[in-house]
């Protein structure tokens, strides 16, 4: 008997060949089965809806630029984040001294993050931004040149680390506010997933660079590569378009960081999404004390695994979020979001199997992922354009200052309570505040990117200024 010949979904065996044997044709859309073709055609459509939407990055090139600048100077600042902590445990071999890179590092990133605001509403934000790179860049070139020293200076680090948080407080205003200008309306949340993908997949992979290149090569090596990367990610900002500020921009002051505050106050939505992450960070951000619980669960071997569980979670919601440009009601994301951050940081303090936990502290990162993409994406679709930078530097403020006090709370709470209770004491904490401040702030959750009024506002005036190709 004559063996079958092999067949796949797209072939079929015909007769009719020669001394008819059986030969395989293609079959073509007319020759396919109406019910196979019907199959392939719906999970087609479902399988695109997860994948990230690209428009932003194929409808804009300066996105393409500012997104390829970004992820190229990340890897670079993951180097330098990894080596300069390392340099001062060598050069002192305290961890205290250690410890004071994030002391020295809060007040100018505050300080500096208000004025960088108000000095992107007044300024060309290409500018500002091709300025700043230029002076990170010889931060780190003096960040080289000290460890090529016979006896590399200690008191440079902490210069050099201070001076870096002051230029990144002014330059990171200029460019959250700049997306809304070089990306379309309706892609703006689609943008807010990019940027977030770009900036996990630096998370992740940096880190582990900078331990490879540290350990093999040395801290000049990785000081280098940093400033290599500033090169290149300011010839990429060099061909941005210009962006100058409006007609009747008011020069950066205390008076105009004050007008900023006083409309984020009036915007109770903005206000609930700044208050959201502050309670989420405060009461459920426990980095801080991962070492004492990998100790605690009796696997200090999955300490670098707690680290990267987050970003791992964060950067599967990215990669599959073509669903979030469907989605109009960014207030109850946002709260959604911050409460699935907070069940599984309290999952992950009552569990004690080490795997279990790790799957909870990926959960986690995706839900803190999902708040901040619809936090992202509802600040820039409602902020008018001449206050954009000035609510980004106070977004900053609430990005800074939570983590940090959440270092601060998990830390103290588990020398009182034990490291597992102040982490899952902190989850539930975390999901109480977050839903009080859904029941007092309505207009955070009734917010529809539809039909809200600044929404529209923003979205006309978009409509008579284009945005440049």
């Amino acid at each position: 008997m004559a063996r079958k010949a092999p067949t796949d979904r797209n072939s079929v065996a015909r007769f009719g060949g020669p001394a008819g044997r059986c030969h395989l044709v293609t079959l073509t859309d007319q020759d396919d089965p109406p019910a196979r073709r019907t199959r392939r055609a719906r999970r087609a459509p479902r399988a695109r809806a997860l994948l990230p939407d690209l428009a932003p990055w194929h409808s804009s090139r300066d996105f393409r630029l500012l997104w390829t600048a970004g992820l190229v100077t990340a890897f670079g600042s993951f180097l330098t984040m990894v080596a300069l902590p390392l340099q001062i445990k060598e050069l002192t071999g305290s961890a205290a001294a250690v410890g004071a890179i994030g002391a020295v590092e809060l007040v100018p990133l505050i300080v500096f993050g208000l004025y960088g605001g108000a000095l992107a509403d007044a300024v060309d934000r290409r500018w500002l931004i091709l300025l700043t790179e230029a002076g990170l860049g010889l931060l780190a070139a003096l960040l080289l040149v000290n460890s090529l020293l016979p006896d590399p200076v200690l008191w440079p680090l902490y210069v050099v680390a201070a001076l870096t948080s002051a230029l990144t407080g002014l330059q990171r205003p200029a460019i959250d506010a700049v997306v809304a200008r070089i990306v379309p309306h309706g892609q703006l949340t689609a943008a807010a997933a990019l940027n977030a993908l770009r900036w996990q997949l630096s998370a992740i992979a940096g880190p582990s660079l900078a331990g490879v290149v540290v350990a093999y090569a040395g801290l000049p090596l990785a000081y280098g590569l940093d400033l290599l990367t500033f090169a290149v990610s300011g010839l990429l900002a060099l061909r941005l378009t210009a962006t100058p500020p409006a007609h009747d921009a008011e020069p950066p002051s205390l008076r105009a960081i004050g007008e900023g505050a006083r409309y984020a106050w009036r915007r109770k939505e903005l206000l609930g999404t700044y208050a959201v992450d502050m309670a989420a960070m405060f009461f459920a951000f426990p980095n801080a004390i991962f070492p004492f619980l990998a100790d605690d669960l009796d696997a200090p071997w999955a300490l670098g695994l707690m680290y990267a569980a987050g970003s791992v979670g964060s950067v599967v919601v990215s990669a599959t979020s073509g669903w979030t440009t469907r989605i109009h009601r960014h207030g109850r994301m946002v709260v959604a979001g911050a409460a699935v951050w907070g069940l599984a940081m309290a999952a992950a303090g009552w569990l004690s199997n080490v795997w279990l936990v790790l799957l909870c502290l990926a959960v986690a990162g995706g839900g803190d992922m999902i708040s901040g993409l619809f936090r992202s994406t509802l600040w820039n679709q409602t902020i008018p354009e001449k206050l954009r930078g000035r609510l980004a530097g106070i977004e900053l403020l609430s990005y800074a200052t939570g983590p940090q006090l959440g270092q601060v709370r998990a830390g103290s709470m588990a020398g009182w309570m034990g490291v597992r209770a102040s982490v899952w004491s902190g989850g539930v904490a975390c999901v109480a505040s977050v839903g009080l401040l859904a029941l007092a702030l309505p207009r955070l959750m009734s917010y529809d990117a539809r039909t809200d009024e600044h929404a529209r506002r923003v979205r006309e005036s978009r409509e008579l200024s284009p945005t440049p190709d």
